[in-house]
């Protein structure tokens, strides 16, 4: 592909250019909209679906949410669209480009929703009615000023649980990983130049790379590794679906 040299955002697609934008809009009323009594975050991140703050856009809405402690959470999945996402917008056109993004985004999140419903299902059985009882009518103050009954936070699994339906899940990244599986199966042998570490990779491993990246890496942190598994996933039933090709393009 051949791009001028100059203001970078100029040579940007239509939807990748417009997704930037809404996503960086979107962190600012993020971070400044809470100040006049509006938690955007809270009201648009994706929830537990058996909470009561859970609503159906929330399936779309999180991908455009991010961090607010952590702007790397924003540069890093933004950095993703922009060197991946036009390539594949230029390939798809405009109208299957963004389908593909919102697709794999909510499948992401559905792949989430259900991991965290095992996971709770699994704690279920540990647990006392009572302890349940207490989570669901006390979990989302106890989650915002990490004070509880000492005879349920002193419990592991009673932790657990809580942390399973009461967190919430914000980022791009399922879209972007999706992005990623699309790039390495569309373009497998386009060869790219790694910064970190400085060597070339072709298409194909680096959507390996990721695969193995979103789903093994940080395990311990707050990292949503079945969305980035998810996102995948729907990416590549939809290029099946859709019947696009690899090809041996090169960048």
């Amino acid at each position: 592909m051949n791009f001028r040299a100059g203001n970078p955002l100029a040579n940007l697609p239509t939807v990748v250019k417009n997704l930037m934008i809404i996503n960086v809009i979107s962190f600012l009323a993020q971070k400044g909209l809470p100040a006049i009594g509006f938690d955007y975050t809270d009201f648009f991140a994706l929830h537990y679906w058996k909470s009561d703050s859970f609503y159906p856009h929330q399936l779309i809405t999180h991908m455009f949410l991010h961090s607010t402690s952590d702007f790397m959470h924003l540069l890093f999945n933004m950095f993703g669209l922009y060197m991946f996402g036009r390539v594949l917008e230029s390939t798809m056109g405009e109208k299957r480009f963004l389908l593909y993004y919102l697709i794999t985004g909510i499948g992401a999140a559905l792949v989430q929703l259900i991991s965290r419903e095992v996971q709770a299902q699994m704690l279920f059985s540990e647990l006392s009615i009572e302890a349940i009882e207490y989570a669901k009518m006390n979990g989302a103050e106890i989650m915002r000023t990490s004070m509880g009954s000492s005879q349920y936070v002193s419990d592991g699994n009673f932790v657990k649980y809580l942390i399973i339906t009461n967190s919430t899940m914000v980022g791009a990244s399922g879209a972007i990983f999706g992005i990623l599986m699309a790039f390495g199966y569309l373009f497998p042998n386009a060869q790219l130049q790694l910064l970190f570490p400085p060597i070339p990779i072709k298409g194909k491993y680096i959507a390996i790379l990721a695969l193995v990246m979103g789903i093994f890496t940080d395990l311990q942190g707050n990292v949503a590794h079945f969305a980035h598994f998810g996102g995948m996933l729907t990416g590549f039933i939809l290029l099946k679906i859709w019947n696009i090709k690899a090809n041996s393009f090169r960048i």
